[in-house]
C-alpha cells in the first residue's frame, strides 16, 4: 500500500511541475519511475504487483484509449480525413517495415523480434500526443490529426504485435493463418465495443439513469470501456484495445446527456491512470540492458526520429494545402512512442523469459524502451519548443457566439489569415458552424473552465456575438480580468448597455447603430462599400501597429520598397491623431498604419510592419 501512494503521489507532484514548466508530464513519469525502481530507490519491482501487472496494465490502458477516442469528434477528423486515413496506413507501414529493417540492421535480430519490435514502434498514443497538444496550441486539422493516429496506430500496432508474438512462439503459422488472427481479433474488439456502446446507451437514456444523476452517468460510461475491454480480451488476446477505442469513438459522437461532465470525469481518471501506470512501468525497466545495446540503439533511435517519422509526416500530408510546412515539419518532428509499446513489450518480455528465451526479452524490452526514452525526452521534451520554432502555434481569435452574426465575422477574419475558434453551446449552430469548415469548441463562453479550454490563454482578441447581453458581458470581463486578453469587443444589442461594456475596456458595438451606419455607407459611399462587401474575397483594409525597427524612422517614400504593389498607406495614426500621409511622412515605432488593396498584398504588408504575432 504506502508503494501504491508513492506511485499516486509522485504522479500528482509531476503534473504539477509539468504544468508549471510547460512540459508534456510523461517526461517526469519515466524519470519519476527509474528512480522508484531498483536501479535506484528500489521501491517498486516486478514482485510488487505479483501476477496483478497484467490485469492492472490492460485496464489503465483501456482507459486511456477509451479517454482519448470518447474527445475525438467525427466532424474534427472530417476536416484532416486524408492526413488521417494516410497516417493510419501508408506511413504506419512505413514506420512498421522500416524500423523492423532497422532493428535487423543495427542490432542484429532475427526477422521475427524485429518485426515484433518494428510493430509495437507504430503505436504513438493519447498517453503522449494529449500532453503535447496541452502544452502546445496547434491548429484544430492538426491536432485531429495526431490524435486519430495516435488512437487507431495504438489499437493496429497492438494487435499486428500480439499476432507477430504468437507466430514466434507457436512457429510459423503461415500467411492466412496470421492475416485471419489478426482480422479476428480487430472483429472481436469492434463487436465488443458496439455491444457495450447499445447497452450503456440505452441505460443513459432510459428512466434508470435520471438526466441530473451525472454520477451515475459518468460511472457507467467508465463502465463502457472496462466492461468492452474485459469481454474482448476474454475471446481474444489484446482485442480489448480494439474494443475501447471503438466504444470511446462511438459514445463520444452520440447525443447522450452529461456529456461535458462525463468528459472531465474521464480526463480526470485518465491523469491518474496515466501517471500510476507509466511511473509502474518505467520502474521496471532494466538500464542496464538498455546501454548494453550500445549503438546500435542510438543508430536505430536515429533512423526512427531523423529518417521514417519525417518521411511518414511528409507521405501523409503530401499535396494537401491546408498542412503549411511548419505543420507538416512539427507532425515529422513530433512522434514519441507512448504507453502500448511499453506495457505489450513488458508483458512480452515476461513471457519470453519464461519460456526460456531470455535474450529475446531483454533485447525487446530494451530497444522499445530506448525509443521510448529518447523519443519522449527529446520529441515531447521540446515540443513546445519546436512548436514555437516552427510557428505552428498561432495567436488565436476567440469569438464566442456561432449564429449567422459569429459565421460571417469568423469568414472575414480566417480570410485574412487569422486562426479563429468559435465557442457555442447550441448543437444547431455547432453542426452548422463546423459544416463551413470552422473550428467550433463546445461550451459555455462565460465559463472559465470552457474559455480556457478554448486556448483563451494563447488569444490575442476575443469577441463576443451573441444575443445575450449579459452573456457577452460576463464572457468579456473574465477575458479582460482573469486572463488579461487585451483586445476585447463585444456585439452589444441593447444600446444603453453601451456605457457598461466599455467601463469595463470592452470596445462594443450596437447593432442598431451598426445597421444604421452600414446603410448610411451604402447611400453616401456606394462605391467603397461595394468594393468592400462585393469583392470582399480579393480586397482588405487593415490597421496595423508599426513593430518593426528596421522600417521606424523612414518616410514613405523610402519604403515605397517595402510595401507590397497592390496595396498602399491610407492613413497614419499617431497619438490618437489620424492624418493621410504624404511621400514625406516619417514613420515611428509604435504608429498605426491603414493598408487598403488587394487582400494578399495587405497582408504581405502587415507582416512586414508587424513581424512579431
Amino acid at each position: 500500500m504506502p508503494v501504491i501512494a508513492a506511485i499516486l503521489v509522485s504522479g500528482l507532484v509531476v503534473q504539477l511541475v509539468a504544468h508549471h514548466l510547460q512540459v508534456p508530464s510523461v517526461v517526469f513519469y519515466l524519470l519519476i519511475g527509474v528512480v522508484l525502481g531498483p536501479e535506484v530507490l528500489g521501491l517498486v519491482t516486478l514482485e510488487t504487483f505479483g501476477d496483478g501487472l497484467e490485469i492492472i496494465v490492460g485496464l489503465s490502458v483501456a482507459i486511456i484509449v477509451f479517454e482519448g477516442a470518447f474527445a475525438l469528434q467525427i466532424d474534427r477528423i472530417r476536416g484532416a480525413s486524408t492526413v488521417s486515413l494516410r497516417l493510419v496506413t501508408v506511413s504506419a507501414l512505413v514506420m512498421f517495415l522500416g524500423t523492423a529493417a532497422a532493428v535487423r540492421f543495427f542490432e542484429g535480430a532475427n526477422w521475427e523480434i524485429a518485426l515484433l519490435i518494428g510493430a509495437l514502434l507504430v503505436a504513438t498514443g493519447p498517453t503522449v500526443i494529449t500532453p503535447i497538444l496541452n502544452v502546445v496550441r496547434v491548429r484544430d486539422h492538426v491536432a485531429t490529426a495526431l490524435e486519430t493516429e495516435g488512437i487507431v496506430n495504438d489499437v493496429t500496432a497492438a494487435i499486428v504485435a500480439v499476432v507477430i508474438f504468437e507466430t514466434l512462439l507457436l512457429d510459423d503459422l503461415g500467411v492466412p493463418a496470421t492475416v485471419f488472427s489478426f482480422v479476428e481479433r480487430l472483429g472481436v474488439g469492434v463487436l465488443a465495443g458496439l455491444l457495450a456502446t447499445v447497452v450503456i446507451y440505452v441505460l443513459l437514456d432510459s428512466d434508470l439513469v435520471p438526466e441530473r444523476d451525472v454520477q451515475a452517468s459518468q460511472f457507467l460510461v467508465l463502465a463502457a470501456a472496462v466492461g468492452a475491454f474485459a469481454a474482448a480480451e476474454a475471446v481474444a488476446a489484446e482485442a480489448g484495445i480494439a474494443a475501447a477505442a471503438t466504444s470511446g469513438i462511438v459514445l463520444g459522437n452520440l447525443d447522450i446527456n452529461n456529456r461535458k461532465e462525463i468528459e472531465r470525469f474521464a480526463e480526470n481518471t485518465t491523469l491518474v491512470v496515466l501517471s500510476f501506470v507509466f511511473i509502474s512501468l518505467a520502474a521496471l525497466i532494466d538500464v542496464e540492458a538498455i546501454l548494453q545495446l550500445g549503438l546500435g540503439a542510438v543508430g536505430l533511435v536515429l533512423v526512427i526520429m531523423l529518417v521514417l517519422r519525417p518521411l511518414g509526416a511528409l507521405i501523409a500530408t503530401a499535396g494537401v494545402e491546408r498542412f503549411t510546412w511548419p505543420e507538416r515539419l512539427f507532425i515529422a518532428g513530433v512522434g514519441p512512442r507512448g504507453i502500448i509499446p511499453a506495457s505489450v513489450a513488458t508483458l512480452f518480455a515476461i513471457e519470453l523469459e519464461l519460456a526460456g528465451n531470455v535474450a529475446a526479452g531483454e533485447l525487446l524490452v530494451g530497444t522499445v524502451f530506448a525509443v521510448i526514452f529518447v523519443t519522449v525526452a527529446i520529441e515531447a521534451g521540446l515540443a513546445r519548443r519546436i512548436g514555437d520554432v516552427l510557428g505552428v502555434s498561432p495567436m488565436r481569435t476567440l469569438i464566442i457566439g456561432g449564429g449567422r452574426v459569429g459565421r460571417a465575422l469568423a469568414t472575414r477574419l480566417e480570410r485574412r489569415g487569422e486562426y479563429v475558434i468559435i465557442i457555442e453551446t447550441d448543437d444547431d449552430e455547432i453542426e452548422q458552424a463546423r459544416s463551413e469548415g470552422f473550428t467550433v469548441y463546445e461550451g459555455d463562453g462565460s465559463d472559465t473552465e470552457t474559455l480556457r479550454g478554448a486556448g483563451i490563454e494563447d488569444a490575442k482578441r476575443v469577441i463576443t456575438v451573441t444575443r445575450d447581453d449579459d452573456v457577452n458581458l460576463l464572457a468579456c470581463q473574465l477575458a479582460i480580468t482573469k486572463f488579461g486578453v487585451e483586445s476585447v469587443y463585444s456585439r452589444v444589442n441593447e444600446p444603453d448597455n453601451v456605457d457598461a461594456f466599455e467601463s469595463i475596456g470592452v470596445k462594443g458595438v450596437d447593432s442598431p447603430t451598426a445597421t444604421a451606419v452600414a446603410i448610411d455607407d451604402r447611400i453616401e459611399r456606394p462605391a467603397i462599400t461595394h468594393w468592400m462587401n462585393e469583392l470582399g474575397d480579393s480586397h482588405d483594409v487593415q490597421e496595423v501597429e508599426v513593430t518593426a525597427e528596421n522600417l521606424a524612422g523612414k518616410t514613405i517614400r523610402d519604403l515605397n520598397a517595402q510595401i507590397p504593389d497592390g496595396t498602399f498607406v491610407a492613413v497614419v495614426s499617431r497619438d490618437g491623431e489620424n492624418h493621410v500621409p504624404s511621400a514625406d511622412t516619417v514613420l515611428e515605432y509604435g504608429d498605426h498604419v491603414t493598408f487598403i488593396g488587394d487582400t494578399d498584398a495587405v497582408r504581405r504588408a502587415m507582416e512586414r510592419f508587424h513581424p512579431h504575432d
